[in-house]
């Protein structure tokens, strides 16, 4: 029952009831709801703080499976990017060195894509920088394995190759050995016969009698015929393809002309004394790609190996050229 509340009248010396006002009753009521609608509210807040909705657990979930996705990603692509490599090492190393190609080129490798802002769209998300990361992985090994395939296509077409090559690269000594007195000089730094100062020999002078045959150490195309009064003298050059070039210096006879078409072992010259040379003898080198390298490597189709552990120490031991 509610309670009636009087008021004393001093006038009639007695107590009236109080009758409250609309405002009033509104005002009481509202100091009544009011701490605890307060109240309400701030355990509402404590509570949603503390203790998550459904729908917010199951977020919570996804993100964590997603950054466990975006982890294990990252170790595949790691992974990936270790065959990668295994196989670029496998290219450089074993397939081009068995058919004589330079490397692959680095930069090859290394061109770049995308811009600086290929990943602003990402930034302001959950693990965005974890996410850039993998993705700049990603688009390196993409680089990485498109550059693979341009190589692998190049070693292809070599294997294709390889008969023409193996017949075309320079692997028989240009003198007979019935007919080589001996190996003068080798590829080096050697004593020049006529100033005695030490220069770089390109080449390996093979000392025979004037007028003993020259062969073509490979299949090939006569580059050019020279004929100097100093330095190589009488000199043929063949193009063999595939980068490898052939010089024959000091000749005292051409059996060749410029532009004819040669095969191994066919005859190309005679030995001789012109130009630069201080007796009887075959100078001899081989280019690749336009930089002269040691021809002592290219003899192995026509002696066998003791000749070949021979010919090595005749060639080191020879302390001056000939030319």
């Amino acid at each position: 029952m509610k309670k009636q509340k009087f008021r004393y009248n001093p006038e009639t010396l007695s107590y009236d009831k109080v009758q409250l006002s609309w405002k009033e009753q509104l005002l009481r009521t509202l100091l009544v709801i009011a701490p605890a609608v307060v109240l309400g509210f701030g355990f509402h807040l404590l509570f949603s703080s503390l203790v998550l909705s459904s729908r917010e657990v199951e977020l919570v979930h996804e993100n964590k499976d997603l950054l466990a996705e975006i982890n294990e990603m990252r170790e595949e692509v790691l992974l990936m990017s270790v065959v990668v490599e295994d196989l670029k090492k496998r290219d450089n190393e074993i397939y081009r060195v068995v058919f004589n190609a330079e490397p692959f080129p680095e930069q090859m490798r290394e061109l770049g894509t995308g811009g600086s802002d290929e990943y602003e769209a990402l930034k302001g998300h959950d693990y965005f920088d974890r996410v850039i990361e993998n993705k700049k992985l990603i688009r390196a090994l993409e680089k990485r394995i498109y550059a693979q395939s341009i190589s692998f296509d190049e070693v292809i077409q070599l294997a294709k190759e390889k008969e023409q090559m193996l017949a075309s690269i320079p692997a028989i000594q240009p003198v007979a050995n019935a007919d080589l007195t001996r190996i003068a000089s080798g590829y080096g730094w050697r004593i020049d016969p006529i100033y005695k100062t030490s220069k770089m020999h390109w080449g390996l002078d093979f000392t025979a009698d004037e007028g003993t045959n020259v062969y073509s150490t490979g299949n090939g195309v006569v580059l050019d015929l020279e004929q100097n009064l100093w330095g190589y003298g009488n000199c043929i050059l063949i193009d063999h393809g595939f980068g490898y070039v052939s010089r024959y210096a000091h000749l005292s006879a051409f059996k060749v002309k410029k532009g004819d078409k040669i095969v191994r072992g066919q005859i190309i010259g005679s030995v001789g004394s012109t130009g630069k040379s201080t007796a009887p003898h075959l100078h001899y080198e081989i280019e690749k790609n336009g930089k002269k390298i040691d021809p002592i490597h290219f003899f192995h189709s026509d002696i066998t190996a003791e000749e070949y552990e021979r010919m090595l120490e005749m060639a080191n031991n020879a302390n001056q050229s000939f030319d």
